[in-house]
């Protein structure tokens, strides 16, 4: 036997090293989030056509994105940030001259494939201002600071004119958090803060007045107007427009402490919840889990998001720690917002919870996302060993 046959790696020696350095913890975390998006979807949408069949497909695919971005170190990342970013913005113009419409909104463009580009722009924007804040480390001026909230303006602006409240709000978060952990001035930071606390209480104050018909916002659609006066108060239009709300509310407050059991939801099976795989699917979850139930999934998600944290604070470059950081707090914010619509006290947006509501371009975009973050987290384990030995 030729000596060179031993030297031939096996399939699991060129296997292994793809998954050295990954973070177990937050792997396991995803894997466990996705393992409850399966019962959920089971149980809400089993006679919902394919449904759950095409969720698992979704799941799938976000893990195997997820592995496949994992192995483009941080470096590279970044060199592709600028061109990502003016790729996605083109496509949101794309959108706004001949968009496709569905239900009022246009939303989407065709390619050859029907997608919609404002679900890139997640990964997009803080992709390209982490890149902003990269190239001025060390000299960073009032004006880099207006120039990153210019770069995060426009395809906010462009998403909002769709029109898409939800994507609108988690694209500004990104964006926010990235120019905040680049060491935006808190003398900047708290006057809007305080500003709008002050705007909530105010609207929460002349509710009746503000809400009263024939009265209309500025810089608001009317659909939008009537979501927030409908947050505010639901009965006003219990058969209408704050029937989501309404039923939301009760299908997570008959869950009791422990749940309804498996598939065992009458506000869920009775069809008394509205677009119960997607956006709703959290009160779905809590009617069959109860309070038990919505304790360990919140758990996750925190878990998940200090465990994003714990990553930026141990990258080896600014670019990796502003995006690590911006990836948590998009995780932050899609289960805050999901939960909080769902139950009550923020106006229903249209954001799905992370593997847990059905959607196939969210499920990519989160498996980019934590792709991204894996990468940075193996960047920093590795880093040690690529130093140069001492002399």
């Amino acid at each position: 036997m030729s000596p060179t046959a031993f030297d031939k790696p096996t399939l699991l020696q060129r296997i292994v090293p793809l998954f050295r350095g990954f973070d177990l913890l937050l792997l396991a975390l995803v894997l466990v989030l996705m393992g409850i998006g399966l019962v959920a979807m089971y149980s809400s949408g089993y006679d919902f056509g394919h449904r759950f069949a095409d969720h698992a497909r979704n799941l799938l695919l976000a893990l195997g994105i997820l592995f496949v971005v994992a192995q483009v170190p941080p470096q590279k990342l970044m060199a592709l940030a600028a061109p990502v970013y003016v790729l996605a913005v083109a496509l949101l113009v794309a959108v706004a001259l001949f968009g496709i419409t569905k239900k009022g909104a246009q939303r989407w463009v065709n390619l050859g494939l029907v997608i919609q580009p404002s679900e890139f722009m997640k990964i997009a924007m803080p992709l390209m201002l982490a890149w902003w804040f990269q190239r001025r480390e060390g000299q960073l001026r009032a004006l880099d600071f207006a120039v990153a909230a210019l770069l995060l303006a426009v395809p906010v602006a462009l998403i909002m004119k769709q029109p898409d409240l939800g994507t609108a709000l988690l694209v500004l978060a990104a964006g926010v958090s990235v120019i905040f952990f680049a060491g935006l001035p808190w003398k900047l930071v708290l006057p809007p803060l305080i500003l709008g606390v002050a705007g909530i209480a105010a609207l929460v104050w002349f509710e009746p007045s503000l809400c009263a018909d024939g009265v209309n916002w500025p810089l608001l659609r009317d659909y939008q107007q009537q979501r927030v006066c409908t947050l505010l108060d639901p009965a006003r239009d219990p058969l209408g427009k704050g029937f989501h709300i309404i039923q939301g509310m009760i299908a997570i407050g008959s869950g009791g402490l422990w749940g309804k059991g498996f598939m065992s939801g009458t506000q869920t099976h009775l069809e008394f919840i509205p677009e119960r795989t997607t956006d709703f699917i959290f009160a779905a979850f809590s009617e069959e889990f109860g309070l038990v139930g919505n304790l360990v999934l919140i758990a996750c998600f925190l878990l998940l998001v200090w465990r994003g944290l714990a990553i930026a604070a141990g990258a080896t470059t600014l670019f990796a720690r502003l995006m690590a950081a911006a990836i948590s707090v998009i995780f932050f914010a899609y289960a805050f917002v999901n939960m909080g619509m769902v139950s009550g006290i923020l106006p229903v947006v249209g954001v799905p919870l992370p593997f847990i509501s059905y959607g196939g371009t969210a499920a990519v975009t989160l498996g980019v996302a934590l792709g991204v973050l894996l990468s940075i987290a193996r960047a920093a384990r590795q880093e040690p060993e690529g130093l140069p030995a001492p002399l």
